[in-house]
Order: C-alpha cells, then structure tokens, then sequence
C-alpha cells in the first residue's frame, strides 16, 4: 500500500489534457493539501490498479478510503475532495455512468490529438514532490 491515506488521483502521465488537469488540481489543493497524485505509469498504480488499467491508459482513476473510481465517476469525486464550492459537480453523479462515460471516453479517444502527447511522464517540481508518489 502507499505510504499515504489520502486520496490519490491516478492520470496519464504523458496526456497534455491530464497533465493540464494535474496542474490545476495541484494549486487548488495547494493550502488544504487533501489530494495525492500518481502517474498510471509508476509503481502506485501498479500496485493499486487493476492491470487493464493500467495497460490501456484510457481512464483516469481516483482512489480514496480503499475504493477505485474511473472514468467521469472519477474526475467528480476528485473535483468533491476539493474546495467545497466544487462539490457542486457531485450533482451530476445522478446522471447514470453510461451516459456521462459517452462523453468521457469521446474526449479520452481524442485527447492526445487535442492537447498533445509527451515523450515521458510529467515530473514534479521540489515543491510538487510530497504530493506525487512513486
């Protein structure tokens, strides 16, 4: 297990859209320091992750008191663990995950071609590295 009992945004490590999404989550938690972060290619998500996940890269994946959240399911957990105005977005939890997945896996399947692809994963800047894990 990770030496860490907060919750943990797994993402694409080398998805320009995931990336973006890291880095905005990474200052709006910055003073409440709620969240953690992984790559899906690191040794967290290996350990954590089902394997299929972790292989394909098509879903973002949150996990918080030992429960494993993908897709749309996942992105608003994330935004509810954050500043409390954002819990807003729960609301649309009661949109049934078929539906709000239509519209995650259209922009999952074009993301790189939208925002790009790096060569590597994202490294954390010093002050970014308690948050990251392996």
């Amino acid at each position: 297990m990770p030496a860490t009992d907060k919750p943990i945004v797994f993402f694409d490590g080398v998805c320009g859209l995931c990336n973006s999404f890291i880095n905005w989550l990474f200052k709006v938690d910055a003073k409440s320091d709620n969240l953690r972060f992984a790559t899906l290619q690191g040794e967290t998500a290996k350990e954590l992750l089902p394997t299929e996940l972790v292989e394909k890269l098509d879903s973002m994946a949150f996990w918080v008191n030992g429960r494993l959240y993908f897709k749309s399911g996942g992105v608003l957990r994330t935004l509810g663990m954050i500043k409390w105005y954002y819990k807003i977005f729960l609301v649309f939890l009661i949109i049934p995950a078929p539906l709000r997945n239509l519209i995650y896996d259209f922009v999952a399947t074009n993301r790189y071609k939208w925002f790009g692809k790096k060569e590597t994963c994202r490294l954390p800047s010093p002050e970014e590295r308690a948050k990251f894990l392996p």
